[in-house]
Protein backbone atom coordinates (compact mmCIF):
# COMPACT_ATOMS: atom_id res chain seq x y z
CA UNK A 1 0.00 0.00 0.00
CA UNK A 2 2.82 2.39 0.83
CA UNK A 3 4.45 1.76 -2.57
CA UNK A 4 1.11 2.40 -4.23
CA UNK A 5 0.79 5.82 -2.58
CA UNK A 6 4.39 6.68 -3.44
CA UNK A 7 3.70 5.91 -7.10
CA UNK A 8 0.41 7.84 -7.10
CA UNK A 9 2.02 10.86 -5.45
CA UNK A 10 4.89 10.81 -7.96
CA UNK A 11 2.40 10.77 -10.84
CA UNK A 12 0.40 13.55 -9.19
CA UNK A 13 3.49 15.68 -8.72
CA UNK A 14 4.47 15.16 -12.36
CA UNK A 15 1.02 16.19 -13.54
CA UNK A 16 1.03 19.31 -11.38
CA UNK A 17 4.43 20.33 -12.76
CA UNK A 18 3.28 19.76 -16.33
CA UNK A 19 0.08 21.76 -15.77
CA UNK A 20 2.25 24.72 -14.79
CA UNK A 21 3.95 24.51 -18.17
CA UNK A 22 1.19 23.60 -20.63
CA UNK A 23 -2.58 23.25 -20.96
CA UNK A 24 -4.09 20.05 -19.60
CA UNK A 25 -5.40 19.14 -23.05
CA UNK A 26 -1.82 19.00 -24.36
CA UNK A 27 -0.56 16.71 -21.57
CA UNK A 28 -0.45 13.02 -22.38
CA UNK A 29 -0.12 10.05 -20.06
CA UNK A 30 3.27 9.49 -21.69
CA UNK A 31 4.32 13.02 -20.66
CA UNK A 32 3.32 12.33 -17.07
CA UNK A 33 5.14 8.99 -17.00
CA UNK A 34 8.24 10.43 -18.61
CA UNK A 35 8.34 13.25 -16.05
CA UNK A 36 8.48 10.83 -13.14
CA UNK A 37 10.42 8.11 -14.93
CA UNK A 38 7.69 5.48 -14.86
CA UNK A 39 6.10 3.42 -17.56
CA UNK A 40 2.55 3.73 -18.83
CA UNK A 41 1.69 0.35 -17.34
CA UNK A 42 2.36 1.78 -13.86
CA UNK A 43 0.10 4.73 -14.61
CA UNK A 44 -2.77 2.58 -15.83
CA UNK A 45 -2.42 0.22 -12.89
CA UNK A 46 -3.44 3.14 -10.63
CA UNK A 47 -5.56 5.43 -12.82
CA UNK A 48 -8.00 5.10 -15.72
CA UNK A 49 -6.77 8.29 -17.37
CA UNK A 50 -5.29 11.71 -16.62
CA UNK A 51 -8.72 13.00 -15.52
CA UNK A 52 -8.85 10.26 -12.90
CA UNK A 53 -5.45 11.42 -11.63
CA UNK A 54 -6.67 15.04 -11.25
CA UNK A 55 -9.70 13.83 -9.34
CA UNK A 56 -7.54 11.59 -7.13
CA UNK A 57 -5.36 14.58 -6.21
CA UNK A 58 -8.47 16.37 -4.96
CA UNK A 59 -10.07 13.32 -3.34
CA UNK A 60 -7.06 12.59 -1.16
CA UNK A 61 -7.30 16.04 0.41
CA UNK A 62 -11.11 16.33 0.34
CA UNK A 63 -11.67 13.08 2.21
CA UNK A 64 -8.83 13.88 4.59
CA UNK A 65 -10.54 17.18 5.41
CA UNK A 66 -13.95 15.50 5.64
CA UNK A 67 -12.63 12.87 8.06
CA UNK A 68 -11.08 15.48 10.35
CA UNK A 69 -14.02 17.87 10.11
CA UNK A 70 -16.85 15.47 11.01
CA UNK A 71 -17.76 17.30 14.19
CA UNK A 72 -17.43 20.76 12.68
CA UNK A 73 -20.15 22.91 11.23
CA UNK A 74 -20.63 23.09 7.45
CA UNK A 75 -19.20 26.62 7.17
CA UNK A 76 -16.06 25.56 9.05
CA UNK A 77 -15.69 22.66 6.62
CA UNK A 78 -16.12 25.07 3.71
CA UNK A 79 -13.44 27.35 5.12
CA UNK A 80 -10.92 24.52 5.50
CA UNK A 81 -11.71 23.33 1.97
CA UNK A 82 -11.30 26.86 0.60
CA UNK A 83 -7.98 27.22 2.44
CA UNK A 84 -6.81 24.12 0.57
CA UNK A 85 -8.03 25.53 -2.75
CA UNK A 86 -6.34 28.84 -2.01
CA UNK A 87 -3.01 27.24 -1.11
CA UNK A 88 -3.19 25.25 -4.36
CA UNK A 89 -4.95 27.86 -6.47
CA UNK A 90 -2.53 27.66 -9.37
CA UNK A 91 -3.35 23.98 -9.86
CA UNK A 92 -7.10 24.37 -9.24
CA UNK A 93 -7.42 27.37 -11.55
CA UNK A 94 -6.26 25.03 -14.29
CA UNK A 95 -8.19 21.99 -13.04
CA UNK A 96 -11.45 23.94 -13.02
CA UNK A 97 -10.94 24.80 -16.69
CA UNK A 98 -10.75 21.16 -17.75
CA UNK A 99 -13.79 20.18 -19.77
CA UNK A 100 -15.25 16.80 -20.53
CA UNK A 101 -17.10 13.85 -19.12
CA UNK A 102 -14.56 12.99 -16.42
CA UNK A 103 -13.48 16.56 -15.71
CA UNK A 104 -12.64 17.86 -12.28
CA UNK A 105 -15.62 20.23 -12.43
CA UNK A 106 -18.02 17.31 -12.89
CA UNK A 107 -16.27 15.31 -10.19
CA UNK A 108 -16.37 18.22 -7.73
CA UNK A 109 -20.03 18.89 -8.64
CA UNK A 110 -20.87 15.27 -7.74
CA UNK A 111 -19.11 15.56 -4.35
CA UNK A 112 -20.78 18.90 -3.61
CA UNK A 113 -24.19 17.50 -4.50
CA UNK A 114 -23.66 14.55 -2.18
CA UNK A 115 -22.53 16.75 0.71
CA UNK A 116 -25.40 19.19 0.16
CA UNK A 117 -27.91 16.34 -0.03
CA UNK A 118 -26.72 15.04 3.36
CA UNK A 119 -26.97 18.53 4.86
CA UNK A 120 -30.28 19.58 3.31
CA UNK A 121 -32.02 16.32 4.16
CA UNK A 122 -31.24 17.05 7.82
CA UNK A 123 -32.53 20.62 7.87
CA UNK A 124 -35.47 20.74 5.44
CA UNK A 125 -38.92 20.37 6.90
CA UNK A 126 -40.55 20.10 3.47
CA UNK A 127 -38.31 18.22 1.02
CA UNK A 128 -40.64 18.77 -1.96
CA UNK A 129 -38.00 20.88 -3.72
CA UNK A 130 -35.00 18.96 -2.43
CA UNK A 131 -33.52 18.15 -5.85
CA UNK A 132 -33.96 21.73 -7.02
CA UNK A 133 -32.29 23.08 -3.89
CA UNK A 134 -29.39 20.64 -4.14
CA UNK A 135 -28.77 21.70 -7.73
CA UNK A 136 -29.26 25.39 -6.93
CA UNK A 137 -26.73 25.44 -4.09
CA UNK A 138 -24.30 23.16 -5.95
CA UNK A 139 -24.30 25.52 -8.94
CA UNK A 140 -24.03 28.58 -6.70
CA UNK A 141 -21.09 27.24 -4.69
CA UNK A 142 -19.28 25.75 -7.68
CA UNK A 143 -19.70 28.91 -9.76
CA UNK A 144 -18.57 31.09 -6.87
CA UNK A 145 -15.50 28.96 -6.22
CA UNK A 146 -14.58 28.96 -9.92
CA UNK A 147 -14.93 32.75 -10.13
CA UNK A 148 -13.07 33.26 -6.86
CA UNK A 149 -10.07 31.16 -7.87
CA UNK A 150 -9.99 32.62 -11.40
CA UNK A 151 -9.51 36.11 -9.95
CA UNK A 152 -5.78 36.87 -9.99
CA UNK A 153 -6.15 38.76 -6.70
CA UNK A 154 -8.67 36.41 -5.10
CA UNK A 155 -9.79 37.09 -1.56
CA UNK A 156 -8.36 35.13 1.34
CA UNK A 157 -10.36 31.96 2.13
CA UNK A 158 -11.92 33.29 5.34
CA UNK A 159 -13.09 36.43 3.53
CA UNK A 160 -14.46 34.40 0.63
CA UNK A 161 -16.39 32.07 2.94
CA UNK A 162 -17.74 35.10 4.83
CA UNK A 163 -19.02 36.51 1.52
CA UNK A 164 -20.66 33.16 0.68
CA UNK A 165 -22.21 32.89 4.10
CA UNK A 166 -23.53 36.48 4.04
CA UNK A 167 -25.03 35.88 0.60
CA UNK A 168 -26.86 32.73 1.70
CA UNK A 169 -27.99 34.46 4.90
CA UNK A 170 -29.31 37.47 2.97
CA UNK A 171 -31.41 35.25 0.72
CA UNK A 172 -32.70 33.29 3.72
CA UNK A 173 -33.64 36.47 5.57
CA UNK A 174 -35.40 37.82 2.51
CA UNK A 175 -37.32 34.55 2.10
CA UNK A 176 -38.53 34.77 5.69
CA UNK A 177 -39.51 38.41 5.35
CA UNK A 178 -40.69 38.48 1.71
CA UNK A 179 -44.35 38.85 2.68
CA UNK A 180 -43.50 42.02 4.60
CA UNK A 181 -41.50 43.48 1.70
CA UNK A 182 -43.23 44.71 -1.41
CA UNK A 183 -40.68 43.84 -4.11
Amino acid sequence: MADSNITKRALASALKELMEQMPFSKISVSDICERCEMNRKSFYYHFRDKYDLVNWIFDVKFFSIANTQEERRPWEFMEVLCEYFYENRSFYRRALQIEGQNSFVEHFRMLLKSALRDFLEKILTDPVYLEFQINFYTDAFLGSIERWLADKDCAKPDEFVTMLRCSVKAIAEYAVNDEELDL
